[in-house]
């Protein structure tokens, strides 16, 4: 009996201690921690939703769309919340590929995470953000995800903005294209993640890329309140996104679709021609009117994410490399529409403005005859008439002369070098600046650049004089040996710039490198104010109400170093260029009583290839409006294919037919937009 009554005893200060336990637990629970649960209660029944800006427009001069938005309903995946479920979600995804009737493989493959090795399409942004996989989303397909949403946890359906291009394929490289943000960004750009929400895309190339905060807007938040299966049952507190600032451009869409179709059909007139760049600028204000590169494509193409097929045929060189802008990042030999920065090198120099001139076939440059077109001798010639008939032997001999006063191959001191001062003072050898990136800057090859690129290729020249070039020689005996000759040459004295470096220099051959975007930039200098400045795309930013943001303004980068009347010289013989020069040809029955178009044909010789076609103009010559740079690689003479395709772009922009039939002019009486296009409160355009 006391035995039993010892158990009671025990069972009843269990009791007792649990109850103690349990009454000290929920005094813990309720007093000491009471509002830390209630916050974390309060956590579970909301959830906190951004809520994406509506990006920014980008209009053309007048108020045109070149990009604008399309709703489109969207669906989306949390990746890791899928990755959190049994089997890594493939159950939910085997059910939203059948109401979306696709492969749960391409489903996978659109969500997996973009890396090496790993092809498109794929995830390239951040794994903690909503990943789009079909933007072509019918209302039932939708409404079957969204009324079932235990069956589609981490899937999402919703109305989304996505980027539509009305001209196509026109000014591509210059408007640009949108991504997802990396996680690698967010963790690297401090105070990226309070400006970015989770379905944001990011500008990767052109416009978009450089205007991309003004474009992006900010997003808003919305704290919802949701069951425990996560379907929304009440808003809770809502802060409205801000959309993005429009960007109004200086570019014309019809001009920019002249331009385009002008380098086509120059492309095709040319059969070896394998791309070719415009730029349109305004003389007076240097703001890029058509900014244009072939072969282009649709930048619709990255909408809704891009496959494997697509991404390299925007790179390959078989398909000419579409994604990158020759106008901008292509470098070529400017051939002799460099001359106009060699004479002001003379000038600059000493020699005589109304000078006399030999041009004869051929001049020794040191030991070696450097030969004028197809070595035909013009007599005595002015400077003048120099530029309007292109001769070369003068431009050798000058630059000759300013090698050997130099020093020649042992120069003491500090040397002149009056052609590639000249030439940097042009803005060639470095970006222009333009608000768009990537910009090549292009190469002027002195005696400073000479030194650097045999510190770099000293080693490999050395080792080919040795080795030769057997690779070359199973096909070209003669070129192996020449090569093994200049790789000697160059192992020793690859540092010294040569006369021969000096004379092709003159004439914009050799190693000189520009884009079309620098030549086009340097010629508005020369026939315009005297100034040089950075060319500029975007014009203004306004607000989606109309309110004004920013005006964006072309700043003065430099000064050419010549006086009005030597800029004046120059300009009046590039006058007759197109009328009584090497480009009369092509400009054969154009209205000169009209509008008389001025400008320089260059013809530059490329190894192994065609010519590369240059035609740099402007017009009109009493008062320059427009200067328009067409360059054709591999599309041989200037006069033949560069300087057809600027005459039609003049044709268009004034309404101007071969025919002699008026077209509606692209700007009429020649006038480009002067002042910003009205953006109504409503969204409308107005001029």
């Amino acid at each position: 009996m006391s035995r039993m009554r010892g158990r009671l005893v025990v069972l009843q200060v269990l009791v007792v201690s649990m109850l103690a336990l349990l009454s000290v637990r929920l005094w813990q629970v309720q007093v000491v921690r009471g509002a830390e649960f209630v916050t974390a209660a309060t956590e579970t029944r909301t959830r906190d939703v951004v809520v994406p800006a509506v990006r920014g427009q980008i209009l053309d001069s007048a108020g045109r769309p070149l990009v604008r938005n399309r709703t489109r309903l969207v669906v989306s995946v949390d990746r890791t919340r899928l990755n959190r479920m049994e089997g890594n979600g493939q159950a939910v995804l085997q059910k939203l590929a059948t109401v979306l009737n696709r492969r749960p493989a391409d489903l996978r493959e659109r969500i997996r995470a973009c890396g090496p090795g790993v092809t498109r399409p794929c995830w390239p942004g951040s794994p903690y953000q909503p990943i789009p996989i079909d933007d072509h989303v019918t209302t039932r397909e939708a409404l079957q995800i969204l009324e079932r949403q235990e069956e589609f946890p981490g899937v999402t359906a919703e109305v989304q903005a996505v980027r539509e291009y009305p001209g196509s394929s026109a000014a591509a490289q210059a408007l640009g294209y949108l991504q997802p943000i990396t996680q690698e960004e967010l963790e690297r750009r401090e105070g990226l993640r309070a400006v970015i929400s989770g379905v944001d895309l990011m500008g990767r190339d052109g416009l978009e890329s450089v205007y991309d905060g003004p474009l992006r807007g900010v997003p808003g938040m919305r704290r919802v309140q949701v069951d425990r299966l996560g379907k929304v049952i009440g808003v809770e507190r809502q802060v409205a996104p801000r959309p993005g600032d429009t960007l109004i451009t200086s570019i014309d869409a019809k001009v920019q679709a002249i331009a385009e179709k002008a380098l086509d059909e120059a492309m095709k007139s040319a059969p070896q021609a394998d791309g070719a760049a415009a730029v349109v600028l305004d003389v007076r204000s240097s703001r890029v009117l058509a900014l244009a590169s072939a072969p282009t494509y649709n930048p619709a193409i990255w909408t809704g994410g891009i496959s494997e097929r697509e991404y390299q045929r925007l790179l390959s060189d078989k398909s000419g490399k579409p994604l990158v802008s020759r106008a901008i990042k292509g470098e070529f030999a400017p051939g002799s529409t460099f001359k106009v920065s060699s004479v002001s090198a003379m000038l600059n120099d000493g020699y005589p403005l109304n000078g006399k001139y030999d041009c004869p076939g051929s001049y020794m440059v040191g030991s070696r005859p450097f030969n004028n077109f197809r070595g035909i001798g013009l007599g005595t010639l002015d400077l003048h008439t120099a530029l309007v008939k292109s001769c070369d032997t003068i431009f050798y001999r000058a630059a000759y002369e300013q090698w050997l006063r130099d020093g020649g191959l042992n120069p003491k001191g500090k040397p002149k070098e009056p052609m590639a001062r000249m030439a940097r003072a042009f803005g060639f050898g470095r970006p222009t600046g333009i608000d768009l990136p990537g910009e090549s800057a292009g190469r002027i090859p002195d005696r400073a650049w000479k030194k650097e690129l045999w510190a770099v290729t000293k080693d490999d020249n050395c080792k080919r004089a040795k080795s030769g070039y057997p690779e070359v020689a199973k096909t070209d005996p003669t070129r192996a040996a020449f090569l093994k000759r200049l790789a000697y040459e160059n192992c020793l004295e690859g540092f010294q710039l040569r006369p021969g470096d000096a004379a092709n220099f003159s004439i914009g051959q050799g190693d000189v490198l520009v884009t079309p975007l620098q030549l086009a930039a340097a010629y508005a200098a020369l026939t315009g104010d005297g100034k040089l400045r950075s060319p500029r795309v975007g014009w203004a930013l306004v607000r989606p109400d109309g309110t004004k943001v920013k005006e964006i303004k072309a700043p003065v980068v430099g000064k050419l170093p010549l006086t009005p009347k030597e800029r004046a010289y120059i300009k009046g013989a590039l006058s007759e260029v197109a009328s009584d020069g090497t480009a009369a040809g092509a400009f054969a029955g154009f209205p000169m009583d009209k509008v008389k178009v001025g400008g320089k044909t260059g013809t530059a010789e490329v190894y192994g290839k065609a010519d590369t076609s240059w035609f740099a103009s402007f017009a009109p010559t009493d008062k320059p409006r427009f200067v328009i740079v067409a360059m054709v690689s591999q599309g041989g003479m200037g006069g033949q294919t560069a300087a057809p395709a600027v005459r039609k772009i003049y044709e268009g922009i004034y309404g101007f037919t071969p025919a002699g039939k008026p077209v509606p002019a692209a700007l009429p009486n020649g006038r480009p937009a002067s002042e910003l296009p009205v953006i109504k409160r409503d969204g409308t355009v107005s001029r």
